[in-house]
């Protein structure tokens, strides 16, 4: 298992919607959760891409870091610790930026692994949110009252900021 999880690995939740043209071949990895294989997150990119859907990236990095002696077994806790994260919960798709592995130079035999990944999420939508997400987070569009007074900058007339409100992004990713 060490060798089959590297920088690049996609797993993806079982169950998740995928385009009729994709063809993918997995295996199980976690319960509930399948190992691309043959393909990393690049070319499931391209190849998602291909078929008119999204494989969207989720900046920020969860990380969990192991210890013991068995690499395989280190490897596949991390992995777990940081599927059972809260970032990970709304999003389908996983993939592996880094796996790193050092012996303890004080117990020889002893390991640390560190797993780093980022959430990933494939839909058929270029907007990250589907409609059921937008009812819960309420009216997000931007309230702009025509009646106002406007300001110029270089000539041009533009409405003041106070007569603007966009919705707060890290309110809407809940970050």
């Amino acid at each position: 298992m060490a060798d089959t999880i590297k920088t690049g690995t996609i797993l993806i939740k079982e169950g998740t919607l995928l385009p009729e043209a994709l063809r993918l071949e997995s295996e199980s990895y976690l319960p509930g959760w399948r190992l691309v294989k043959d393909l990393d997150g690049y070319g499931l990119d391209r190849e998602i891409q291909k078929t008119g859907w999204t494989f969207f990236f989720l900046a920020g990095e969860i990380r969990a870091t192991m210890f013991g002696i068995d690499v395989q077994k280190m490897v596949r806790r991390a992995i777990e610790r940081i599927l059972r994260d809260p970032k990970s919960e709304r999003f389908n798709s996983l993939e592996i930026t880094r796996v790193t592995s050092v012996g303890s130079e004080r117990f020889p035999g002893v390991h640390f692994v560190t797993v780093s990944a980022n959430s990933r999420h494939i839909q058929k939508s270029l907007i990250l949110f589907g409609a059921k997400d937008l009812q819960e987070l309420g009216p997000t569009r931007m309230d702009c009252r025509p009646n106002q007074s406007r300001g110029t900058v270089g000539g041009i007339d533009l409405p003041l900021q106070e007569t603007m409100r966009a919705p707060n992004l890290a309110t809407i990713l809940n970050l």
